[in-house]
């Protein structure tokens, strides 16, 4: 048991540093505007399929999955298969949409297809909201587990994850996010497959040991079903459709992943992007919860190594004290550096979405490429500080299992969100105020059933936004378009019918 050498300590720092300057070799000086936002043209689909993956599992799973499934059975695997619902919807139905659109962000859909202003900026400050919770997350957790292992104060090491992040998000804009971003998605791959043959091999019986374990209850256990008569309640299905609800609503509704699909107009490469991403996730989500059942079956065998009692920190302490020197470094450096590139994909997004979804729409005057980039230049070091102050808050506060504390926060947030653009894509009926009154009902509903009425499982979150803010929005924007004397107008390329509708009609509807 060698734990955190110093040997480990100058692996991290090198990698650190590289990771660093390879950000800052992608970016251009002179990248201003749109290049700075939605990158140059240059920018490969595999490279941006990679990030997007990167940017949905970070260190949220590296670190939770795995505790969740050594502490307790596979009943959250199947939240990565709400991939399966997911992907195919977003394909269908809106990357056509946002390709001939051809949107800056994702909340410039909202302004087209409901004419409003106002639905942009409220959809960016919810997005806006969203993402430093969960920056706050992807600082908070590997800090925790460093912290740890070197006998370090949290608050320092989550400072310095965010300085180093804010630096070349601050410098390099989307492409340089991207490249990071590819980078430490094939390191953490490579890492956590290798991670697993070698705690295969340290088990006494190998992958048979872990076979059986699972076939004893470690799977699912007993009390765990796969459909619950009370239908909101935990069980299989509503993790995994409601896991599907949540990840679709992030592919739709979330700039951090729509900006990646901004970076190009080809349907194919985008229909490309998606189905990697979905085999890379689910590849990958099944290593690490292969992992936290080969660490319960480890530590059964060998209870005098364990080092820690803490959920989220198990693998992390795996990695530490059982892994050869310099493997030690450069697996923790992934963990770290991962983190850092995906904050720097959230203070990117957050500074695209605020200098074109809001200062742009209260702007008198319209900016020019180089103020639109200092300005996000500026947000981004504002949002990275706030985003330090609320991690440092977490990392003193008490969190069992933030996969599970960050998805009802996901499902609360971007479930309400999502609502509004599947009420939008769905429909040629919806208006704005039906938008408003839609968005309005189902953050409340949302509100009332988690402070109240604890028993709705958190992945019911997601669905009932969705389908709250259908019928309220329906029915509202019916009302609406009864009582009201003007005329509707609307881009008909900015809702599902668009083909059908050319089709029948040839002309806009």
């Amino acid at each position: 048991m060698q734990g955190f050498t110093t040997i480990d300590l100058i692996i991290l720092i090198v990698y650190l540093a590289a990771v660093l300057v390879i950000g800052l070799a992608f970016a251009k000086k002179d990248m201003q505007g749109k290049e700075f936002f939605r990158g140059d043209g240059t920018i490969p689909w595999w490279v941006t399929s990679v990030s997007i993956f990167a940017t949905l599992l970070s260190p949220i799973s590296f670190l939770s999955l795995v505790g969740n499934s050594y502490a307790g059975t596979w009943i959250l695997w199947f939240a990565q298969l709400g991939m399966l619902i997911a992907i195919p919807v977003t394909i269908r139905f809106f990357l056509p949409m946002y390709s001939r659109l051809n949107i800056d962000t994702a909340y410039e859909y909202l302004q087209l297809r409901f004419d409003s202003r106002g639905l942009r900026i409220l959809g960016a400050i919810m997005f806006i909201i969203y993402q430093i919770g969960r920056m706050s997350i992807i600082m908070y957790l590997p800090s925790m587990v460093l912290a740890n292992l070197m006998n370090i104060n949290v608050n320092i090491l989550i400072i310095l994850m965010g300085i180093v992040a804010i630096a070349y998000s601050y410098a390099g804009g989307i492409k340089s996010v991207l490249w990071t971003d590819f980078i430490q998605g094939c390191v953490l791959i490579a890492g956590v497959v290798f991670a697993l043959i070698f705690l295969i091999c340290s088990i006494d019986g190998g992958m048979g040991a872990v076979m059986g374990e699972l076939a004893n209850g470690k799977f699912l256990s007993d009390t765990q079903m796969l459909i619950d008569p009370k239908i909101w309640k935990d069980s299989v299905l509503i993790i995994l459709v409601g896991a599907g609800f949540n990840t679709f609503s992030s592919y739709i509704s979330s700039q951090d992943i729509v900006q990646r699909f901004t970076t190009t107009t080809d349907v194919k490469k985008l229909n490309k992007m998606m189905l990697t991403n979905g085999a890379l996730s689910i590849f990958v989500a099944t290593v690490f919860y292969l992992i936290g059942t080969g660490l319960y079956v480890f530590y059964g065998q060998n209870p005098a190594l364990a080092q820690t009692a803490q959920q989220d920190q198990i693998f992390g302490s795996f990695i530490a004290y059982q892994l050869p020197v310099g493997i030690t470094g450069i697996l923790l450096a992934a963990i770290y550096a991962a983190s850092q590139s995906t904050l720097s994909t959230g203070l990117n997004s957050v500074a695209t979405s605020w200098t074109l979804d809001i200062q742009t729409m209260v702007s008198k005057k319209e900016m020019s490429f180089k103020n639109q980039t200092r300005i996000a230049q500026f947000i981004t070091l504002g949002v990275g500080i706030i985003a330090i102050v609320v991690s440092m808050v977490l990392a003193n506060g008490e969190i069992k299992s933030a996969y599970e504390w960050f998805n009802g926060f996901m499902g609360l947030v971007l479930g309400v969100l999502g609502g509004t653009f599947v009420l939008g894509a769905f429909t040629k009926k919806a208006t704005d105020i039906g938008a408003y009154a839609a968005f309005a009902v189902s953050a409340a509903v949302v509100i009332y059933l988690k402070y109240n009425v604890p028993e709705v499982s958190i992945w019911a979150y997601a669905i009932i936004s969705i389908f709250v803010s259908l019928i309220v929005g329906y029915i509202i924007s019916a009302v609406h378009r009864a009582v009201s004397k003007k005329s509707f107008n609307y881009d008909d390329r900015t809702t599902i019918f668009f083909k059908k509708d050319k089709q029948e009609t040839g002309e806009k509807a």
